[in-house]
């Protein structure tokens, strides 16, 4: 135990001496300000949050009444210096921070409240500090390295990867105009979408210049309530908006936490709509990696379990396809097995995922080495969206699998017609595509006659429990 200290110890400090070095090096930054206080920040709050764990709850029976209550505390008092860390070292902590804000069916309620805010009242950071953030970030591809030698069963690097391809990209402000306006050109057949003007002849690098466009935040009930919007609409909207981006485009919008995206009614019209904003960070799919996720996503949605073997390995999950696909669907493994879209998510089921989530950190971690860098962000989106949907009420509809399913169908129709000249076969694909379609319709209205009749029957019901007094 001491060598491995020891060994820490050594890799820590050439580690902080890079990042001394890589900041000291620079002219725009105060000496200082070292990497090393945010790692110090950092390793300080994990500590305290550990201890305040380990102390307050240790002599209280588990699963009593004061166990749980004692257990919300804590979590409310570790979730608000979550936050002030972020606050505090801002950059990638920032981001971090607002994807664990979004993630209801993950996290306990104590932190995604408390962690919700910094999705519209983030810190704002001067280009200095925006500098800083980056030369940090590179040099903590030494500590990560350390932590890998330390504990080989974890994998770490797939982390240092992604920061150093993102980080550029979400801050060049001419990248993020011109994703906006492919975005808008993209999906311009959708009368719901609204994405903001780019005043080119006054943006650079680094200042944009946006047209500005008034809403509430997509999880605001409140605001949707006061301005009569059916939430059920926003969620639809919102799903069929990420499964023409995944399916049948392969150019994904990849940061859409409640802060980026808006809701309203058009003040011309009336009719509803949702803005998106900030285009910084885009993920464009590979035709053949959005193919094989369209199948993954089919045998999902209609319980081929052959098929999600089949294309979650192909995708490079390997044997831990299981978890592969209760990862993407934020489902448990017996809930796949029945059909996602016919096992309505449960506080069970919930409960379920959050208390086993820790145990298998080791093989989560593993599976994100694993699969293709493509699929990181497509996770990330998947979760803020699931947060959203969670935040709504709308989580895991049959609707949306629906709208999903009619996606996939299109883009791999669309797929078969390019790799063939003959009109007959495109004339088949087309003929299969149409049928394909109609039974998903069909499907959705069964569906909908059957609420339609348990409403009757519960309305009947009430109206024998409850009559009308004469």
């Amino acid at each position: 135990m001491a060598r491995k200290a020891l060994k820490l110890a050594s890799w820590t400090s050439v580690a902080l001496a890079a990042s001394g070095i890589c900041l000291y090096s620079n002219k725009y930054l105060d000496p200082s300000d070292f990497g090393a206080v945010r790692v110090g920040r950092a390793v300080a709050t994990t500590a305290v949050i550990s201890y305040d764990y380990l102390t307050s709850l240790k002599s209280v029976p588990y699963g009593s009444e004061e166990y749980l209550q004692l257990r919300s505390k804590v979590h409310l008092r570790s979730a608000r210096r979550l936050c002030e860390l972020c606050c505090a070292n801002r950059g990638t902590f920032i981001k971090v921070g607002q994807h664990l804000g979004a993630l209801d069916y993950l996290l306990p309620e104590e932190y995604t409240s408390t962690l919700k805010v910094l999705h519209s009242q983030a810190p704002q950071s001067s280009m200095k500090e925006v500098r800083q953030v980056i030369r940090e970030d590179l040099g903590k591809e030494v500590l990560v390295l350390a932590v890998k030698q330390l504990f080989p069963e974890f994998e770490f690097m797939w982390l240092v990867d992604e920061a150093k391809k993102n980080l550029p990209l979400e801050l060049d402000f001419l990248n993020e105009g011109r994703n906006a306006e492919k975005v808008a050109q993209m999906l311009k057949y959708f009368d719901f979408l609204k994405v903001p003007r780019i005043y080119w002849e006054l943006s650079t690098r680094r200042v944009l210049l946006m047209e500005f466009v008034d809403g509430g935040q997509v999880n605001d009930r409140n605001y949707m309530e006061r301005n009569k919007i059916d939430v059920n609409e926003i969620s639809r909207h919102l799903g069929r908006l990420y499964s023409e981006m995944i399916f049948v485009n392969g150019f994904v919008h990849c940061d859409p936490h409640p802060g980026n995206v808006l809701v309203r009614k058009r003040p011309d019209t009336g009719k509803v709509e949702i803005v998106l904003l900030d285009h910084g960070l885009y993920q464009a799919l590979t035709e053949e990696f959005r193919l094989d996720y369209c199948r993954l996503w089919q045998a999902l949605i209609w319980t081929d379990m052959q098929g999600v073997r089949k294309y979650g390995q192909r995708l490079g999950a390997g044997d831990l396809y299981p978890l592969f696909a209760c990862m993407l669907t934020a489902r448990s493994w017996d809930a796949v097995n029945r059909g996602i879209g016919q096992t309505p998510v449960t506080a069970t089921e919930d409960s379920e995922i959050r208390n086993h989530a820790a145990n298998y950190l080791p093989q989560i971690s593993q599976l994100l080495n694993r699969v293709p860098r493509q699929l990181l962000l497509i996770f990330k989106t998947n979760d803020l969206l699931r947060g959203i949907e969670a935040a709504l009420g709308t989580r895991a509809s049959a609707s949306s699998f629906l709208n999903m399913s009619r996606c996939c169908i299109k883009a791999l129709a669309a797929h078969k017609k390019q790799k063939t000249r003959s009109l007959f076969r495109r004339a088949r694909i087309s003929l299969r595509e149409s049928f394909s379609l109609w039974k998903i319709n069909l499907h959705e209205l069964v569906l909908h006659m059957k609420g339609l009749r348990l409403t009757g029957w519960l309305r009947a019901l009430l109206c024998w429990l409850l009559p009308a007094s004469h």
